[in-house]
């Protein structure tokens, strides 16, 4: 078997490809990382984050969570709160400034990928749509698994 034949090789590649066009927006235009964007974005979705919460959706480690925050922070972006109760747990939440950043970033993230999925066949995309939320689905298998399934859109 050759490496460019087995199928997790190839999903690696098309994810660090994909990837690489959003890290030109995020990265080069924003100068944030790919964790420190995974985080803001996350960040919108809920007014407060817990870091188990955090670890859980956004497929990172507890160090790059760690990491990827203080950087945020120290951009003034987001906000982190030990936890009353438990020491060892964070809260975080984006700032005026973290969510104004968000919003200015996210539709340009959209037209490119717009632009990278705009060359699919609309069949190609909803074939691709499927697969890859029937495979992240076979894979989790309870509630502790780092991600949600995932469902239509």
């Amino acid at each position: 078997m050759v490496l460019e034949g087995f199928f997790p090789y190839r999903f690696a590649v098309a994810a660090e490809l994909f990837s690489a066009q959003l890290t030109e927006v995020y990265g080069r235009e924003f100068g944030l990382s790919r964790e420190e964007w995974r985080l803001l974005f996350l960040l919108q979705q809920e007014p407060e984050v817990s870091s188990i919460d955090l670890s859980r959706r956004a497929t990172l480690s507890k160090v790059q969570i760690s990491r990827a925050s203080q950087k945020l922070e120290e951009k003034g972006l987001i906000s982190r709160r030990v936890g009353d109760e438990d020491k060892r747990l964070r809260t975080y939440q984006a700032t005026d400034q973290g969510r104004a950043l968000f919003q200015k970033i996210l539709p340009k993230i959209e037209a490119r990928v717009d632009g990278v999925l705009g060359k699919l066949a609309p069949e190609d995309f909803e074939a691709l749509d499927r697969g890859i939320r029937a495979l992240v689905n076979s894979m989790i298998t309870d509630s502790s698994a780092p991600m949600r399934k995932l469902t239509d859109p």
